[in-house]
């Protein structure tokens, strides 16, 4: 997450994680206990919580590790790792925890990966509908996306601070990202087919886009703050792509082939435009403050992590007591309860290891061993979130 004041975070930011992380409980309310469609279009497209979070992660971490390549300085790697482990670990362990301890219970799958792959995340590799914990696949991913980002960087970058290399290296990921989907698709013949979903080679590239926006704000900073001067104009562009491009994945327009190939793409490039709209001080984005937003967007994390085995466990109680759940009060309750969740694990596990990571890893590089408030360990864009 980033480090800032509450004075200096954009509200923008907090906005789109907000929609992303209700994106997300709308769908895994429909697919763990309505187990119909629900939420209108908005309920269809959930899944598409996690691409936005994905661009997000991408932008965050992007500028993370290219404002000081930007500047000629080197990168401090035991810092950068020590940071990230310290934000996803402690919540994915704790559920992790209890996912195995909860074994026979409803929130498990029919099958769960060993935990040597849950603890090294690499469970997605061959990872399958149904499974325990599947909702973990994207931190897999962002966790691999951790660890070859910075590397990348480092090889190509070098001494040489030239955008160049570093825009054809992300055009030519983006377009093998492409492949590796129209490879996989060929085999599961189906948009939203495992293979294609989880897999760490067909996804990769929707976190590109994010960091498009950081090489850009770090190495045309004139041509970035022209760009963010049509705050606005960007939202409206990125809300009508986006439109476009869900209704075409969706509706495997103007096929299957394609809409899986090039759909999660063009997605991930709308959720782009609208995170540099969010990066617009003049957008509506940032002067429409919307409610528990900027809340739901700090707890995003951990509610995403444990929303999930709530919904499970209270589905079969509603179906013993009869209970509607399509009951709008019924929608309401799970909801809270999932969101009530994730404020525990945030107030009890993340808060704790982010004081720890401001105290002795801050992003200065300096160890401080004064008091941190809370806002200095909860705002930013967030930077770990996912769909099933």
């Amino acid at each position: 997450m980033m480090h800032s004041d509450s004075s200096s975070r954009l509200v923008g930011l907090d906005t789109l994680r907000a929609l992303a992380i209700a994106l997300v409980l709308m769908s895994h309310y429909n697919g763990f206990v309505r187990q119909a469609p629900g939420f209108g279009a908005l309920g269809s497209i959930g899944w598409a919580g996690v691409d936005l979070f994905f661009v997000l992660s991408g932008y965050l971490i992007g500028n993370q590790l290219l404002a000081p390549l930007s500047r000629g300085e080197s990168l401090d790697l035991r810092i950068f790792f020590a940071r990230r482990l310290l934000r996803t670990l402690p919540n994915y362990y704790v559920v992790l925890a209890i996912y195995l301890l909860l074994r026979d219970s409803p929130i498990a799958g029919k099958t769960m990966s060993p935990v040597w792959r849950f603890l090294t995340f690499t469970q997605n590799f061959g990872m399958h509908y149904g499974e325990t914990f599947t909702h973990s696949w994207s931190l897999c991913i962002e966790e691999q996306f951790y660890l070859v980002l910075p590397l990348a960087l480092i090889a190509l970058v070098r001494r040489k601070r030239s955008p160049w290399l570093l825009w054809c290296a992300l055009i030519a990921a983006i377009a093998a990202g492409m492949t590796a989907r129209g490879i996989a698709f060929m085999d599961g013949k189906d948009v939203f087919a495992a293979p294609v979903y989880y897999s760490s080679f067909c996804r990769f590239d929707e976190l590109l886009p994010g960091v498009a926006i950081a090489l850009l704000k770090n190495f045309h900073p004139i041509a970035f703050a022209r760009l963010l001067r049509y705050g606005n104009a960007l939202l409206v562009a990125g809300l009508a792509s986006a439109a476009a491009v869900l209704y075409g994945v969706m509706n495997e327009a103007p096929n299957a082939f394609l809409a899986s190939t090039f759909g999660f793409s063009l997605v991930a490039a709308s959720f782009a435009l609208l995170t540099c709209s969010a990066l617009s001080p003049s957008s509506l984005l940032n002067r429409l403050r919307i409610p528990g937003a900027a809340s739901l967007a700090l707890w995003s994390y951990a509610v995403y992590l444990v929303h999930k085995p709530i919904f499970m466990a209270l589905r079969p109680e509603f179906q013993r007591l009869g209970i509607d759940t399509s009951a709008p009060l019924t929608i309401v309750m799970v909801m809270a309860v999932g969101i009530a969740g994730g404020w525990l694990l945030y107030l009890l596990v993340e808060r704790p290891f982010m004081q720890l990571r401001a105290r002795y890893y801050p992003t200065s590089g300096r160890k401080t061993h004064g008091s941190t408030t809370s806002a200095a360990v909860g705002g930013g864009i967030g930077d770990e979130l996912s769909k099933r």
